[in-house]
């Protein structure tokens, strides 16, 4: 496995090897040294420890899943160490500089289309612009805040921020932006296979200029421990139990489920918001001021291990996304438990719910039309117990593996026709 981190501890581009849960990892230390916004997807630092490793490895098949922190240079360096390449497809990374979510968060706007100029105004806003800043501070300077970090976390996150604020921000040119998209669309001929978990992600790719041949859509496998035990009966004069699961970040939509929730009768509905409140602290903060004096209880952050007890804590799964989404995790978690989903109607989130059969969709970013969506569910309680007998099967991680195993045979079978070795 190859991997990127930032560590102003360590030296940029050094690479250190370690075994991660017996999987061998090569780890590249990227501290965003850019001396432009080329090198932020570009770094030549970077390709040539990349280049390193490939020859160190001898891949037959690279699989990418995220070229954010190491190079759009990798596919090419795979191609010429003899490898195959294939991605799966996960966000908009590759062609949204500011994250890969294609939103502009302080105009709270969703690129549904992309603008160059938007997009030039987005990253001199955005926390990448700030890394850029901070890539660029002398080494010296970088050791005393690590320090600081480690004898006082809470000042140095103080100083840091304060540092950031007051730095001169990275400024980004709309035709900076085109290069790295026609750098990104360049990458595609490099790759010999895209799989997408939803077809709105493919479908946006294919218009981003990936051909169609070379795209296949397949949902992600899940571990799938044996079926979800017959939930009890629910108890139609008891409040319905509402949950949002997952980070806590404007685009997820939390302040458009609290809009909603607000409307519903009271006595009848109850809210848990789980998720880590310190991811996005000044967010949180406004959505607890938000909820006050509802029945809305923040139960914090969560572990892999306790994710299924979660969802025995709730009746219905609510997805508010705002923004495009590809496959969601807790959709596929929800279906799992047993428990009906009702998300916005944007994204990949409609290629998982089938409106009115698995689940409910409603107008992404509409407080009224989530309301209206819940209150149903209040009013006919017998709806709820239809949509938990209809949920989809999830495909397991098992099935997924054996997809891979002949996607892999079918990238590599050119190879051994003419009888290439490595």
């Amino acid at each position: 496995m190859l991997a990127a981190e930032y560590d102003p501890a360590r030296a940029h581009g050094q690479v250190d090897w370690r075994v991660h849960d017996r999987v061998p990892v090569a780890e590249i230390v990227n501290n965003w040294v850019c001396r432009s916004f080329e090198e932020t997807y570009r770094p030549p630092l970077i390709a040539e420890r990349i280049a390193s490793v490939l020859r160190a490895t001898q891949p037959d098949i690279v699989h990418v899943h995220n070229l954010l922190n190491l190079s759009f240079d990798l596919p090419a360096l795979a191609r010429q160490a003899g490898a195959r390449v294939v991605a799966t497809l996960h966000d908009y990374t590759l062609v949204c500089a500011s994250g890969g979510q294609r939103l502009h968060r302080a105009d709270q706007h969703i690129c549904r289309t992309i603008d160059v100029d938007r997009c030039a105004r987005c990253f001199g806003e955005s926390p990448f612009a700030a890394q850029m800043t901070v890539g660029t501070t002398p080494r010296l300077l970088q050791r005393a805040a690590l320090a600081l970090k480690r004898r006082a976390p809470k000042l140095a996150a103080r100083a840091a921020k304060a540092v950031t604020s007051a730095a001169p921000a990275a400024r980004v040119s709309p035709r900076e932006i085109d290069v790295r998209l026609a750098a990104a669309r360049r990458l595609f001929d490099d790759i010999d296979l895209f799989v997408s978990p939803s077809s709105f992600l493919a479908s946006e790719f294919r218009a981003l200029g990936v051909p169609q041949g070379k795209i296949q859509v397949s949902d992600n496998g899940f571990r799938i421990l044996g079926r979800p035990a017959a939930r009890p009966p629910r108890d139609p004069a008891a409040p319905l139990r509402l949950g949002f699961v997952g980070t806590i970040v404007w685009h997820k939509g939390v302040h458009v489920l609290l809009d909603a929730v607000r409307t519903l009768p009271a006595g009848k509905w109850q809210l848990q918001v789980f998720g880590n409140e310190a991811t996005f602290p000044d967010y949180a903060a406004s959505l607890r001021a938000q909820a006050r004096g509802l029945p809305v209880v923040f139960s914090g952050a969560f572990t892999s291990e306790t994710t299924a007890s979660i969802y025995d804590q709730i009746d219905v799964l609510v997805v508010p996304s705002i923004w495009l989404e590809n496959s969601p995790l807790v959709i596929h978690e929800a279906f799992m438990a047993g428990v009906p989903v009702v998300g916005a109607r944007i994204g990949g989130i409609t290629d998982l719910i089938a409106d009115g059969v698995s689940g409910l969709l409603y107008d992404a970013g509409s407080s009224s039309a989530l309301a209206q969506a819940l209150r149903s569910l209040i009013d006919n309680p017998a709806t709820l117990q239809a949509l938990a007998s209809r949920l989809p099967a999830v495909k397991s991680i098992d099935d997924d593996a054996r997809d891979w195993d002949a996607r892999y045979a079918g990238v590599l079978a050119p190879r051994a026709a003419q009888g290439i070795a490595r």
